[in-house]
């Protein structure tokens, strides 16, 4: 159930997103001609018209349903299962570390069932006169270059992703954490479910701020990566420069932040339609807090 709340999260969420990602990759792998996000769409409507936009959606659609379903389903599970491993004392106490961990195995996973996706959204977006849509474009890529070509970029895309998804779960689990602390007047109990899912939006946003600053400078080598046959990793890394890596940042938060929002907000409506658990914030166990001198 969790796998399909991330296929319907992410799926949906990044497939409506396809405009702008397609402006921000163009304006990475060619910043002379694409100068800002409203010359690249400007520039994308001229030249394609406004189905130019939609460019990739097949790909985005496919590839990223498939990463959410192991995203969120495999990160339920790998928390599970490292929370049972260490025991309920340290779950609590190393809450932010199990976060961390269950979120990078879960996307390790994820990135490998991407990964052939993203290559073929890239190089239709960014390649001109290469392909169209996804059926010319996949043969072609095989025919061309083999099988790696659909996963030179997977090491890339960890390097891009998995901080991305650690800093996606563990910020949001500690944003509500936080703001049901500090922020809501009341206890999450005693919120509504629209309430709670209000408190999910918020949360989602401010995280996918953070994983869109953390993740951008593997994301510019992604794109580039895929757009350029016979490329390499360090080798589009020496090209940009330092400077280069950070092109399409504000396109990225913009996009990222509500990405990542609306892909909470939509997980956590599945698990309330679904009526799947939705555990509690966090509190520390009765036998710590008798370590500790908590309790009488």
């Amino acid at each position: 159930m969790c796998g399909i709340g991330g296929i319907l999260s992410c799926g949906t969420t990044h497939t409506a997103l396809v405009p702008l990602d397609l402006v921000k990759c163009r304006l990475q792998v060619d910043p002379d001609k694409y100068k800002s996000i409203f010359k690249g769409f400007s520039i994308t409507i001229k030249e394609d018209g406004m189905r130019g936009l939609a460019k990739g959606w097949a790909p985005t659609f496919i590839g990223y349903s498939t990463q959410g379903l192991c995203k969120f389903g495999f990160y339920e599970v790998f928390k599970i299962t490292y929370s049972d491993f260490i025991g309920e004392e340290n779950t609590y106490l190393w809450r932010t570390s199990l976060y961390l961990a269950a979120s990078a195995s879960a996307e390790f996973f994820a990135d490998i069932a991407l990964a052939p996706m993203e290559a073929c959204k890239v190089r239709i977006q960014t390649c001109p006169g290469y392909a169209s849509n996804l059926r010319q474009c996949a043969p072609k890529m095989f025919a061309e270059e083999g099988l790696w070509a659909f996963y030179k970029g997977v090491v890339p895309l960890w390097m891009r992703q998995i901080p991305y998804t650690m800093m996606k779960f563990a910020c949001f689990e500690r944003t509500v954490e936080l703001l049901y602390k500090r922020v809501v007047p009341k206890p999450r109990a005693e919120c509504s479910k629209s309430e709670q899912l209000v408190v999910t939006f918020v949360a989602g946003y401010i995280a996918g701020v953070f994983c869109a600053i953390v993740s951008h400078p593997a994301d510019s080598v992604v794109s580039v990566l895929n757009k350029e046959s016979g490329s390499s990793a360090i080798g589009v890394l020496k090209k940009l420069g330092p400077k280069g890596v950070w092109k399409g940042l504000v396109a990225r938060i913009i996009m990222i932040g509500t990405l990542t929002a609306l892909q909470w907000f939509i997980y956590d409506s599945v698990k309330v339609y679904f009526r799947l658990p939705r555990p509690p914030s966090p509190e520390m166990p009765e036998s710590l807090k008798k370590k500790l001198g908590l309790t009488e």
